[in-house]
């Protein structure tokens, strides 16, 4: 039995208790729901945590890149969406070798060259690839903002050979961090606004509409509670972290970076731990327990500024990350923990999947 105090820091740590916790609130809440969750991949990265998501009710699950798109089927998740475009000739193949037998593999698109080469690709290995169309409902990044370029892209994909046209990618990431509720609910007024009159006119053109995807971690509840959106790609919530905290979500904080003080002196101490284990993309990380520490994170330093001195040397401490998903990404392992014992070490296999 090796018990948390015996972990080797630095590394990140989950709490079981509160990672099943966040999975059984945001499970519960969708069981009654029209829209079903397909959690975004791209926060835990680990299939453990995907299959523990599926076996609670989760539809599917959303992924950013191709790679971890390989590594969740090569896991046994059936139901795989590349919540993004997938442009390289080269990947396009890789893509269309991954659309065969009972699993089902969704991609994003916003131009007809990338149709035109999905359906090469498809009809070149037999395969089928699902398609959505994505708009741009703010985040102004990719995907198309009028109703007439929807309905063009989604009859060129419907007579394209080895594509189905699924319906619309309408992701709204430039509201789930907004900490007022009110703001954010006016915000989704008007993206629901959009993507209704988008679906009544391809409708009325008489383009089927499957599905609509979308809907992060601070908007799961605007967006599941029976909108138009059909599948909600919340992913976050499983973690948490300390931009996420300010929004007053039901869900609690299971991951953190263990860390360990290698030297103090009255009113402030040094962790191993710094920004090569710990994000800092999210704003500032926090000191687990000691909420009155700053802690400000180095290369390979943390240094917290400790007034109350109640730090000592060699002691085990825990951050609170600002940004789960980018903290994850730089690390290889979790060390799961219940009951301050070891109980798994899972691997976060789609580490670095980033292409």
């Amino acid at each position: 039995m090796i018990t948390k105090e015996q972990i080797e820091t630095p590394c990140l740590l989950i709490d079981l208790d509160i990672l099943e916790s966040n999975i059984r609130i945001m499970a519960d809440y969708f069981r009654d729901k029209k829209a079903k969750l397909k959690p975004h991949f791209k926060t835990f990265k680990c299939p453990n945590i995907a299959h523990k998501l599926v076996n609670a009710g989760a539809k599917g699950i959303s992924c950013a890149k191709l790679g971890e798109a390989e590594v969740l089927l090569n896991s046994g998740i059936k139901d795989v969406l590349i919540a993004n475009q997938v442009v390289d000739r080269d990947k396009i193949f890789r893509l269309a070798g991954l659309a065969h037998g009972d699993s089902k593999i969704t991609v994003v698109v916003d131009n007809e060259e990338n149709i035109f080469r999905l359906s090469e690709a498809a009809s070149m290995l037999g395969s089928t690839i699902y398609v959505l169309v994505e708009v741009d409902v703010g985040m102004k990044r990719c995907g198309v903002n009028t109703t007439e370029e929807v309905l063009r892209l989604a009859k060129v994909i419907s007579r394209s050979k080895g594509l189905v046209f699924e319906g619309i990618q309408a992701y709204e990431g430039h509201l789930v961090h907004i900490p007022e509720y009110q703001k954010r609910l006016d915000g989704m007024k008007e993206v629901i606004a959009k993507i209704t009159s988008i679906k009544e006119y391809l409708e009325k053109e008489g383009v089927r509409i499957n599905e609509i995807s979308g809907g992060g971690t601070g908007t799961y509840a605007i967006t599941g509670d029976n909108t138009i959106w059909t599948e909600i790609q919340a992913g976050s919530f499983v973690f948490m972290d300390t931009d996420y905290n300010r929004l007053g979500l039901p869900f609690k904080n299971a991951l953190t970076v263990f860390a360990q003080v290698i030297h103090k002196r009255p009113g402030f101490a040094v962790t191993d731990a710094g920004l090569k284990v710990c994000s800092p993309d999210g704003g500032v990380s926090l000191v687990k327990d000691h909420p009155d520490s700053r802690l400000v994170l180095n290369e390979e330093h943390g240094n917290i500024t400790d007034e109350k001195d109640e730090l000592r040397y060699l002691q085990k401490i825990e951050y609170i990350p600002s940004h789960s998903c980018s903290t994850v990404n730089l690390h290889d392992q979790y060390y799961c923990v219940r009951n301050n014992i070891l109980e798994a070490i899972w691997p976060i296999s789609a580490r670095g999947k980033s292409k």
